[in-house]
């Protein structure tokens, strides 16, 4: 059994969550805003921080370092929005910082390192090993599937 699992071609959206830095595939991303204001959604699980107005299009928000059982975000440092298509919705996910568009055509997307935690391990495709860091190939559908998640629950 061959350690990589595929080498396709692709450029990828960038992001930090902690000091996890993540790709979503650019096709999917339909766009990186600065934080908006959100409607908090009673009853919601915890990692669903809560509505916003895209345009006069609602979008549910989902905080990455929540759903991932990070520490909390400092306050004072607002989120960033990546809106990526999931199943057929626009959804938005809360990140700490946006890095910038990179191509990753000649790297193989190589297995998840069994190091890293279970939660992370679960929300991603593989990795990209680049000459400084790893690239965290987020599988986005199962990162805003917060009814899989390990340590969520309701909030009140």
């Amino acid at each position: 059994m061959s350690t990589t699992t595929t080498t396709t071609a692709g450029q990828y959206c960038t992001f930090w969550v902690d000091e996890l830095f993540f790709g979503v595939a650019v096709d999917e991303v339909q766009e990186v805003i600065r934080h908006q204001p959100m409607t908090r959604v009673p009853r919601a699980h915890e990692a669903v921080s809560g509505l916003i107005n895209l345009r006069g299009q609602i979008v549910t928000a989902v905080d990455l370092r929540v759903r991932l059982g990070l520490p909390s975000r400092d306050p004072e440092r607002l989120p960033m929005n990546v809106i990526v298509r999931s199943r057929g919705e626009i959804v938005s996910i809360l990140v700490d910082d946006i890095g910038d568009v990179i191509d990753v055509a000649d790297l193989e997307l190589q297995p998840v390192p069994s190091t890293m935690p279970v939660v992370v391990r679960d929300v991603v495709h593989g990795v990209r090993i680049l000459p400084n860091e790893i690239l965290l190939v987020l599988d986005a559908d199962r990162a805003l599937d917060v009814t899989t998640e390990i340590t969520g629950g309701n909030r009140d």
